[in-house]
C-alpha cells in the first residue's frame, strides 16, 4: 500500500468510537521495512488558532483492522 493511499484512511477508535482524523504520517523500521507506528494529527479548538494538541501516535500493534476506507484502532485515550 502507498503512503498516499494510506494518509487518505479516517482513523476511528473502537473503544469510543471517536474520529481521530486522517494519518499524517508513518513511522518505519528501516532494516524490515515494516510500519511501526502511523500518527494523526492533534484536535484543533475553536478558537484557538496558535494552539492544538500535540499528534496522536498509535503504535502498528493497537491497529486492529485496515479497511479500504477506515483504519480501527484500539487505544486508551
Amino acid at each position: 500500500m502507498l503512503f498516499s493511499e494510506f494518509k487518505c484512511k479516517d482513523v476511528i477508535n473502537i473503544r469510543d468510537c471517536k474520529k481521530l482524523g486522517k494519518v499524517c504520517n508513518v513511522e518505519f523500521d528501516p532494516c524490515s521495512g515494516c510500519i511501526c507506528k502511523i500518527m494523526v494529527p492533534g484536535e484543533s479548538k475553536l478558537f484557538s488558532f496558535l494552539r492544538c494538541e500535540p499528534e496522536i501516535t498509535i503504535p502498528f500493534k493497537d491497529i486492529r483492522q485496515i479497511g479500504p476506507d477506515i483504519i480501527l484502532v484500539d487505544i486508551k485515550c
